[in-house]
Order: C-alpha cells, then sequence, then structure tokens
C-alpha cells in the first residue's frame, strides 16, 4: 500500500501545481487575478483535494468493511457439517483467527478443511488488495483531471475549499468531544459495576483502603476494604504541598522576568528555568528518593522527631512542587506580558509605583490566565504518580502528618491494573471507580476556575 499512497501524494502535488499554473495563464490572459473568482491557490487547492480526498474516504470505508466481507465468505465457503461444530460467535471468531494465522504463514494445520479455507482467505485478500489499489489510483487521477476542467474563471473554488476545511475542523472537533464522551462511559460503565458490589458511601467515606480479595472461599482476612478516605487525604496533602512550593515561587519569577528582569536576563533564565519541564518524572522520583527523603528524615531526627519515615509526602510534595514550577512560571510570565502596556502606563502616570502598578493593575488584569496555570499545574500535581510511588511510598495512611508515607489515587490506579487482570471482581473495577472520581474532581475545579475567570474578565475587558 506504500505505492498506492505514494501514487495518491503525488497527483494530489501535481494537481495543485498544474490547476494553479492553469489559473495564472487564464488569469494573465484576461488581464489580472482580479478577474478570477479565486485566487490561483484556491484553484490548485481544490483539486487537490478532487484527487485526495475520495480515495482516502474509499480506503477508510473498504478497510473498515474488508475484514467482515472476507470472514462472510470463508465462513460460507466451509462445509455445513464442518462450521457446525462452531456454532457460537467466539468460536466463529477463534476460526476465522486460526484460518488468517495459517494464510500469513504464522502457525499450520493439518486440517485439509482449514488449509482449504486458508488458501481461500489468502486469495480473497490479495484479490482486495489488488481492487482496492486499481480503484484509488484511477480514483486519483480522475480527480486530477476533473480538478483541471473545473479551472475557469466562474468556478467558486474558494467556497468548495473553505467548506471542506469547515468541515474538517468540524470532524476534528467531533472527534475529541467524542473520545472525552468515550472515555467517560468507559470509566462510569465499569464503575457502575463497582458500585453494585461495593456501596457507594462505604467508598467515598470509609477510612480503610485495603483492596485485596479472597481466591478461595476458605481464605481468611482477605474479604476487602474499599474506603477510599486515605487516598483522597494522600492526594489533596500531596497536592497541596506541591502548589505551596509552585505557585509562589512561579507566580514571583514570572513577576520577575516579565516586569523587572532585562531582556538579557531574561532571555537566558526563562529557557534555564523551561529546562525543569523537560526532565522525566522519573528522574524527579530518583531526586526525591535518594536525596530530598533521605535528607528530610534526618533533619526532622534532628529536630528530636522521631517518627519520620524514609517515604514521606513532604518529600513527594517538595519535588513534585520543583516539576511543576516551569507550568505556572511559563504560563504566568506570558499573560503577565499579554496585558496591554497601557494600563502600566497609565497607574505610573497617576503616580504609583512600579510595584504598585504590578499588584494593583497588572495582576488584576492577568488574573485569570494566572487561574489557569494554577489550575494545569494543580492537574500536574493529582496526575502525577512515579514521584509518589519512589517517594511516598503505597501505603494508604489516613493521617495529617506530612512526614508519614502516603499514597495518591493515581498510584492507586495503576496498582490495581498491574498484571493480567480480570474485571469482573471489586479489586480491579476500584480502579474505574477512583478515575470517575478524579475526573469528578477535575470537572469541579474548572467549574470553579471558569466561574473566577469570568468574574474579573468583565471588569477588565
Amino acid at each position: 500500500m506504500g505505492l498506492v499512497w505514494l501514487v495518491i501524494l503525488s497527483c494530489a502535488l501535481a494537481a495543485y501545481i498544474i490547476c494553479r499554473h492553469k489559473a495564472l495563464l487564464q488569469a494573465r490572459q484576461m488581464g489580472g487575478i482580479r478577474f478570477l473568482h479565486s485566487l490561483p491557490s484556491y484553484y490548485g487547492w481544490h483539486a487537490a483535494m478532487l484527487s485526495l480526498i475520495p480515495p482516502i474516504l474509499l480506503l477508510l470505508i473498504w478497510y473498515g468493511f474488508e475484514g467482515v466481507v472476507i470472514r462472510s465468505l470463508v465462513l460460507d465457503s466451509l462445509p455445513v457439517s464442518f462450521l457446525d461444530a462452531f456454532a457460537s460467535q467466539n468460536t466463529q471468531s477463534l476460526l476465522v483467527s486460526q484460518i488468517a494465522n495459517v494464510s500469513r504463514g504464522l502457525t499450520t494445520s493439518s486440517d485439509p478443511i482449514i488449509n482449504q479455507a486458508a488458501h481461500y482467505y489468502r486469495t480473497l485478500s490479495a484479490h482486495s488488495t489488488t481492487l482496492l489499489q486499481t480503484i484509488t489510483i484511477i480514483m486519483a487521477v480522475l480527480g486530477l483531471i476533473s480538478g483541471w476542467f473545473l479551472v475557469r474563471p466562474k468556478i467558486k473554488a474558494r467556497h468548495y475549499v473553505e467548506k471542506v476545511m469547515q468541515a474538517f475542523l468540524w470532524v476534528c472537533s467531533l472527534v475529541a468531544i467524542i473520545t472525552t464522551i468515550g472515555i467517560l462511559l468507559s470509566v462510569l460503565f465499569e464503575a457502575i459495576r463497582f458500585f453494585h458490589l461495593i456501596p457507594v458511601s462505604d467508598f467515598l467515606f470509609g477510612t480503610q483502603w485495603s483492596p485485596q480479595i479472597a481466591i478461595r472461599a476458605d481464605q481468611q482476612g482477605a474479604s476487602g476494604a474499599f474506603g477510599a478516605i486515605p487516598l483522597f487525604s494522600g492526594t489533596l496533602m500531596i497536592t497541596v504541598i506541591a502548589m505551596c512550593i509552585a505557585a509562589p515561587i512561579g507566580l514571583l519569577s514570572a513577576i520577575y522576568l516579565s516586569e523587572y528582569a532585562t531582556e538579557r536576563v531574561r532571555n537566558i533564565a526563562k529557557p534555564l528555568l523551561e529546562i525543569l519541564a523537560g526532565v522525566p518524572t522519573v528522574v524527579y522520583g530518583y531526586f526525591a528518593a535518594l536525596t530530598a527523603a533521605p535528607l528530610i528524615r534526618q533533619l526532622a531526627t534532628s529536630l528530636g522527631i522521631d517518627s519520620a519515615s524514609s517515604e514521606s509526602a513532604l518529600a513527594a510534595g517538595m519535588v513534585m512542587g520543583m516539576m511543576i514550577i516551569p507550568f505556572v512560571s511559563s504560563l504566568s510570565d506570558d499573560v503577565i506580558r499579554a496585558v496591554p502596556k497601557d494600563l502600566r502606563d497609565a497607574a505610573l502616570a497617576l503616580g504609583a509605583t512600579p510595584s504598585e502598578a504590578i499588584t494593583k493593575v497588572v495582576l488584576p488584569a492577568a488574573l485569570p490566565g494566572i487561574v489557569g496555570g494554577l489550575l494545569l499545574a494543580v492537574s500536574r500535581a493529582i496526575g502525577e504518580t512515579m514521584i509518589v510511588v519512589m517517594a511516598a511510598g503505597l501505603s494508604a495512611n489516613l493521617t495529617a502528618n506530612p512526614l508519614d508515607s502516603v499514597t495518591t489515587i493515581t498510584v492507586q490506579i495503576v496498582t490495581l491494573l498491574v498484571g493480567d487482570q480480570e474485571f469482573d471482581n471489586p479489586k480491579t473495577l476500584a480502579a474505574f471507580a477512583l478515575g470517575l472520581t478524579l475526573f469528578v474532581v477535575t470537572l469541579l475545579l474548572n467549574f470553579i476556575a471558569l466561574h473566577i475567570v469570568r468574574k474579573y474578565r468583565e471588569q477588565y475587558d
């Protein structure tokens, strides 16, 4: 199929170049481009779309139905007496998979019926590929020819091109919406199955988290406890610690870079600060586990605090705060610099000092963007996993002491879904309940941020 794609793209490129050149020639003959309905480039794009879009649509439809058609033809070719042993849909799917593997040479079979069906499968696939290649190439060439004949001054090429682009943008938006709905529904359905097994009240208000289920009926002490309060408190604690570090440092560094620093200092400091955003999270995890956590424990011991754990929420939160500083700083810097200079000049002209102009005028005007940056940082902190695993541990402890070991929702989701799991027990389904809870919390944060943005934007629009 690589040759087919090469031919299609070549026809589209040739259609653009040839038809654009033809439109230019017609414009010269009539006395200028103003006599054409559209610019010459639109005629080129119009012809390129005629050469490109129909073959692509055909390929998508063909690939969508090719497997179903071939499967049906192969099953119809099998003897009825042989097919009776595969009455159910699942066994027929396994049979077709075996035939397909034999036809590709991945496996072998001693059954002559399966070998004959594999030969027929291989023949159908070859004919399908040949037919598809032929039709797509013909459609691409016909598109080029059609585009050539449609290069006329009265043809509204710009309208056609813009309609196609609008349709393409609409499809992209629809894909994003459908993807979001699909993610929500996939999590929601599995979470509902979990709540059929575990009451919602026990999940939301329980204080014990131990998702171990007995494998046999005679096992004891493995009935499972699914109270998510320790996970909520651990997530909240680490996020608050991270934001207490990232928010002031990131915001103050953004104010310095945008309002006080010279261009030379800014051009050096900002890229160095943004390098932190490109460091892999596992590196931060190593730093938290090997440096920050032991240092915090030694400091606590020197102060007479013997209960400090080697894995603590404070270590994970501090390192996570360092990780998300660039998100707050970079976004806040861009938002602050986007505030119109007239507001600063007006404040200074009225006698305000530079610091007063920043705190009374610039920051309130940039508040919606700053809130957006902080919310992005909160989302990054809530969704971080590696640092928590390496620095805070996996223990679901309900505690308010930042020196204790805690865990978060995302860490438990990963833990519950590791390995070969079946989606028929509360232990596995609990991951979807946690994901749904995380989704709802994030949605509420977005609503709060939207309210703040609208409230202050009305004052400075």
